[in-house]
């Protein structure tokens, strides 16, 4: 790629959510409604904002010392961030939880008192923003989301902060789960990567998603039976979302256990893929939201401690064996700040 002049601003701020090696290995706190639903079902009864912010504040206590940088939302999560380790990295979200399912095409919104200069001031890093999309969707819906990037991306050159974007593919006639969304993932997940990698947007890192769901990858130990693709076909995809990226991009866990998302990682080194680290946040921590919803933050900070701290280790490792550094798609961390 030609040189690229980026700022000194944007350059701080996502090496401030890299380690040494500019590999972003960073634990996302940042669920609400998700989360909220999960404490309820594992208690019987409702969590309050209390409960929110006090299972973020110990998952930032304890996971930040092995984590270079902590993503949370500023609705539940700001008091979480005095607890995080000296030198960790915060990504801050910007859009609001969820979207309104009774008007088609999930179309985001932002938190109504929040700007990318306000994160900035709050201390955060980089500004990240979710949306939900569909390559191949109604062209009227995609140019009210592109436009909708297109403002975020003017405001965080703005503010000089790095902007995170997190694209979630979807198809309102398939299930996201389902074998037959498995087998056109990976084209939606390179579109969306080419896409997004287009200056107008000014993104400055995608998080993306892997461009297989593994439990339809034959020869993967999550393998259920039905196969969308073989290992080496997995591969292949993998390569071929990587190819069309123009901007540094990072993995998301997406809901999987932490050792599919380990194996899902091994399986992208595998493949030579150039990825830039990870935002992992259910498959580290989810297996604790019975033992807060049941016994407690005593509890809680006790499994962090032990199983928490173990699953972001060993990722950690898994991403010193393969992952490249964030500026390595600029050819290098020289060239980058004009």
């Amino acid at each position: 790629m030609s040189k690229l002049h980026m700022s000194k601003g944007k350059f701080a701020g996502i090496q401030a959510c890299a380690n040494a090696q500019g590999v972003i290995a960073a634990a996302a706190m940042d669920q609400r409604g998700s989360l909220k639903k999960a404490l309820a079902k594992a208690r019987g009864t409702e969590a309050s904002d209390a409960d929110m912010t006090t299972f973020k504040v110990a998952v930032t206590k304890v996971l930040t010392r092995h984590a270079s940088a902590i993503l949370l939302d500023p609705e539940y999560g700001l008091p979480a961030l005095p607890h995080k380790a000296p030198g960790t990295g915060i990504l801050l979200s910007y859009e609001q939880t969820g979207y309104d399912a009774t008007v088609k095409g999930r179309l985001p919104d932002l938190l109504p008192h929040w700007s990318a200069r306000r994160i900035k001031a709050a201390g955060g890093n980089a500004v990240k923003i979710l949306i939900y999309y569909n390559p191949f969707d109604d062209p009227a819906i995609n140019e009210t989301k592109h436009a909708f990037l297109e403002r975020i991306g003017s405001e965080c050159r703005a503010e000089d902060i790095p902007f995170f974007l997190e694209p979630l593919c979807y198809d309102d006639a398939l299930d996201e789960k389902s074998f037959e969304f498995a087998k056109v993932k990976p084209k939606y997940v390179t579109a969306y990567m080419a896409e997004f990698s287009k200056p107008q947007y000014g993104v400055d890192v995608l998080k993306v998603e892997v461009p297989v769901n593994v439990k339809y990858v034959e020869g993967m130990r999550a393998y259920g039976g039905e196969r969308a693709q073989t290992r080496e076909e997995a591969k292949e995809l993998f390569r071929a979302a990587a190819s069309v990226a123009t901007k540094p991009f990072i993995y998301l866990s997406a809901g999987v256990s932490d050792e599919v998302f380990r194996e899902t990682i091994e399986l992208a080194i595998e493949a030579g893929t150039p990825f830039s680290g990870v935002l992992c946040g259910r498959a580290t921590w989810q297996d604790a939201i019975p033992i807060y919803a049941q016994r407690g933050v005593a509890a809680l900070e006790a499994w962090l401690e032990d199983r928490g701290v173990a699953n972001v280790q060993a990722l950690n490792a898994i991403l010193a064996t393969g992952a490249k550094p964030w500026w390595t798609v600029y050819g290098g961390k020289e060239k980058m700040v004009g």
